[in-house]
């Protein structure tokens, strides 16, 4: 799995959650993360929620971190369990930053979504492409304008950090895909239980 920061700006709508979005924007074969900074905007037409359709969500932000993994199997199942570990991990590394800064705030995780309190930090979601299952996470910097109550990174460490934040989460997330690929070799299989075995 590879992974990359992608410097200029792209303005999130929704039509980035595609297959191969990683090889057109930073040349990344395969299994891959990236990150990049920009506004979020979701048109209907990309919206893959089915709930926030059917309520006429608006998903806006003025300024994201955003992600978007690919992997290329279609096991939703196993996709979302990945969105899971994704955004867990970035609730840690951010915990671990505002506790090196001396603060009491705490990221806390419900589902696949992030909080201080009852303040939104974060939106994601997992779907598949016919070639691929994917999942975007978007993590507001600053949230002038969302219409949900929300916090943004801006509150939480220096903007400077966002990148190195980014870059952390995606080599940690590198890094379970790793261990969890060394852990299916390093098992046997066992036989079927039986009573009075």
């Amino acid at each position: 799995m590879k992974w990359s920061f992608i410097p200029k700006c792209i303005d999130y709508d929704g039509s980035q959650l595609a297959s191969h979005f990683a090889y057109t924007t930073a040349s990344l074969v395969g299994d891959s993360i990236v990150a990049f900074i920009g506004a979020c905007n979701v048109h209907f037409k990309w919206m893959v929620d089915v709930a926030d359709l059917s309520d006429n969500c608006e998903i806006i932000s003025p300024h994201m971190l955003h992600f978007i993994a690919e992997y290329f199997d279609n096991d939703l199942n196993a996709c979302i369990l990945r969105q899971r570990v994704l955004v867990s991990i970035l609730q840690q590394e951010i915990n671990l930053r505002l506790k090196k800064q001396g603060s009491d705030r705490i990221v806390q995780r419900s589902g696949d979504d992030l909080f201080v309190g009852n303040k939104k930090l974060t939106i994601s979601v997992a779907t598949t492409s016919p070639v691929s299952c994917l999942i975007h996470l978007g993590v507001n910097i600053s949230v002038e304008g969302v219409p949900v109550e929300a916090i943004g990174l801006s509150e939480l460490i220096p903007r400077k950090k966002v990148e190195v934040l980014a870059a952390s989460v995606m080599k940690y997330c590198i890094a379970e895909e790793d261990s969890i690929r060394e852990a299916r070799a390093l098992v046997r299989g066992v036989d079927e239980f039986r009573t009075g075995d």
